[in-house]
């Protein structure tokens, strides 16, 4: 149990919140997704087989069949209309090579996906070492993303000839009672294919996030860091500049202030001196001057 704590508290979780371990996580869900909707799937589907004699007719004849698709070894046992007997119908086709690699790739994507998320949280320096880890992410990324493609696309054709090979209105011509059209046969209830209709669907949407992911790998392989062109170096006005530039300018505040109390000084000084001389001109000095 400390060593789980241990792992916990040295993982860089933050890891995830970036593209590159964002995406791993989606690929690690959405390889759940693909080979369990294809893998844990089973349908059934029934038909209806009305003999003229009517105590030897079935209306109920029901056919099960399961993932891997070995329609091959699928069997049920239709009327004769004649004296109650019965036939084994076995249908026809095996599509369990198409299945099977596709849900081994989804197996294989998600143990690589839980592998790459578990070094990118607990081992990350390490993956960044001498650029190993990255190229070989990158390698490893490329043969999912191309082996995705062809599951996916194998699959998908694998699935149109297994709702072919599983239509009621097609099994119903392998029945001999059928084929007389004194009998009347027709299906009941048809196959439900959603979840595999979904399945491929993953398929294909684990192909568009390995491609992505390519691209953000590639990136941690510092390859393309030699074809990244730096920005150009702004350019720095000379030491010089900003000396002559404080020695031109000054604070508009300070200097408005500063050149505002002296003019109440120097127009003080003038009132003072021009009133003097008027004193010398017309005051008591003249005066007492004419009566001597």
């Amino acid at each position: 149990m400390d060593v789980a704590n241990q792992l916990v508290a040295q993982g860089q979780f933050r890891v995830l919140k970036v593209p590159l371990g964002f995406i791993k996580v989606l690929e690690w869900f959405f390889a759940i997704f693909a080979f369990s909707t294809c893998g844990s799937y089973s349908g059934m589907f029934k038909m209806a087989v009305e003999c003229k004699n009517r105590t030897d007719s079935d209306l109920g004849v029901e056919v099960q069949f399961e993932y891997p698709f070995r329609l091959h070894q699928v069997y049920f046992d239709a009327p004769t209309c004649t004296d109650g007997s019965k036939e084994r119908v076995f249908l026809v086709g095996d599509y369990s090579s198409s299945a099977e690699f596709f849900v081994t790739i989804g197996v294989f994507a998600f143990l690589y996906s839980t592998a790459a998320l578990a070094i990118y949280i607990f081992f990350y320096e390490k993956y960044k070492e001498n650029n190993k880890g990255p190229l070989i992410d990158l390698a490893v990324t490329g043969v999912f993303a191309f082996m995705w493609l062809v599951s996916s696309a194998a699959w998908a054709k694998g699935l149109s000839d297994v709702k072919t090979a599983t239509n009621p209105d097609e099994v119903v011509t392998m029945i001999k009672a059928c084929e007389e059209k004194i009998h009347r046969c027709h299906e009941v209830h048809d196959p439900v294919m959603s979840g595999l209709n979904t399945s491929v669907a993953f398929g294909f949407i684990n192909l568009i996030l390995w491609l992505g992911n390519l691209w953000f790998v590639f990136k941690e392989t510092g390859i393309i860091a030699p074809f990244m062109r730096a920005p150009p170096p702004q350019d720095k006005p000379a030491p010089d500049t900003y000396g002559q530039q404080g020695a031109y300018e000054q604070d508009p505040y300070a200097s408005s202030q500063g050149g505002y109390q002296p003019e109440y000084n120097q127009q003080g000084y003038n009132q003072e001196a021009e009133y003097g001389q008027g004193y010398g001109q017309q005051g008591a000095p003249t005066s007492y001057s004419n009566q001597m």
